[in-house]
């Protein structure tokens, strides 16, 4: 695995050094790791005594995560043409500027640090950053940054980012046989004091019952393809509408399809508005779902990746299958 050298570390602390106030910013619908990294860079920030302000356009729909809801804003600072001059924009687990979703202000002209993992992710024109599509979770860039810069973590920053990275990496079950580096970093987060076992009961439990019963009605529009190697399901408005947003579990959602004997990939669309979908595109070991998303606008990971696009369910099912036809 690519590792954070110096330079990237020196690279970081002179982008904190050159600004004396900031914004940290995540993808829009932020999971785990993204509220986890966000949090892991405002505590570097701490650490240089700097201001900054945490943003999200949420929602926060994730259970696990709405405990740290109210310490994003949607909308920024106001800040004067000088002010500004003298902000950087870091943005983590994300590096379009697209993804970020309706926020109340502009980021146009700020300079700009971006610190991600994903395989379809690229550095903006014109910023600086650290990209690097092998690491699991951007909360494991985030705690070896925060190590070399400025040293061993807090029992609260520590159980934060193993939260993320536990949340990205399914509590260690989708790491392959280049992982060391990840388990002995999240072995010095556990000896910073993070619990593994408190960990997996805040990610996996006190999810709404409504869930368990929306789980089941996606179960049974489970459609396969391509010879059984394909599993789609999807949810419409009125699903939406009878068992509300909160508390997602698609995580048990994809478990469940891919434990299937046969299936290689399941897709979940969602309905979200009467002309525009969701979806999420998980796979096992060889189909890389990533080059699907990225035909409807999306991307993310090798074996998992989103996207938003224009459409209706009914519709977007033949051309998601006719793109995994494509390389299944």
């Amino acid at each position: 695995m690519k590792e954070i050298t110096q330079q990237d570390a020196d690279e970081l602390k002179s982008f904190i050094e050159q600004h004396k106030f900031f914004f940290i910013v995540g993808h829009k619908e932020p999971d785990g790791d993204c509220v986890s990294s966000c949090l892991g860079i405002a505590a570097i920030l701490d650490a240089y005594k700097k201001n900054y302000q945490l943003l999200s356009a949420g929602p926060f729909k994730r259970n696990e995560v709405i405990k740290w809801q109210d310490k994003f804003s949607n909308e920024m600072e106001f800040q004067d043409a000088s002010e500004r001059a003298e902000t950087g924009l870091i943005i983590c687990d994300c590096c379009e500027l697209s993804r970020l979703g309706e926020i109340d202000g502009d980021f146009k002209g700020l300079d700009t640090f971006i610190i991600d993992h994903h395989k379809t992710g690229s550095i903006i024109e014109n910023a600086k950053g650290y990209i690097n599509a092998e690491a699991p979770a951007c909360a494991f860039l985030i705690q070896i940054f925060y190590e070399m810069l400025v040293g061993p973590l807090s029992k609260e920053l520590a159980e934060i980012l193993f939260f993320g990275l536990c949340t990205d990496t399914g509590f260690f079950r989708f790491l392959t046989d280049n992982s060391a580096p990840v388990f002995m970093a999240a072995s010095r987060l556990v000896a910073y004091g993070a619990n593994p076992r408190t960990t997996y009961i805040d990610i996996n439990s006190g999810k709404p019952y409504s869930t368990r019963k929306l789980l089941g009605i996606l179960l049974n529009k489970a459609e396969r393809y391509l010879d059984g190697r394909l599993v789609i399901t999807y949810e419409s408005l009125e699903d939406t509408k009878n068992f509300g947003m909160e508390g997602r579990d698609s995580d048990a959602l994809y478990q469940l399809l891919l434990s299937s004997k046969g299936v290689e990939a399941a897709v979940f669309l969602r309905q979200d508005t009467p002309t525009t979908c969701t979806g999420g595109f998980r796979s096992q070991d060889k189909i890389d779902v990533s080059a699907v998303a990225a035909k409807f606008g999306g991307g993310g990971h090798k074996n998992a990746s989103g996207m938003s696009c224009n459409g209706r369910v009914e519709t977007l099912i033949p051309q998601v299958v006719k793109e995994f036809a494509r390389i299944m």
